[in-house]
């Protein structure tokens, strides 16, 4: 249980912390969420939102980040 307990609080801190740069990122200005690719549809009483190209832009910024860090640590 005591694994797991480190776990839980590794995975929350962690939840913290890309939360806080998720707030920081969404004050400069950049694009996210708003990019071409990005579904949005408004209907008269709902509001259906997708970030599709923004899912597959922080995918691919995030797989080089984690193979770059994988190589520098062989």
């Amino acid at each position: 249980m005591v694994e797991m307990g480190r776990l839980l609080i590794f995975v929350g801190i962690t939840l913290a912390v890309v939360g806080g740069l998720v707030m920081l990122l969404g004050r400069t200005g950049l694009p996210l969420g708003r990019l071409p690719g990005d579904v949005v549809y408004r209907g008269k009483h709902t509001t259906f939102y997708f970030p599709l190209a923004s899912s597959i832009l922080i995918s691919v910024v995030l797989s080089i980040v984690v193979f770059v860090i994988g190589r520098l640590r062989k």
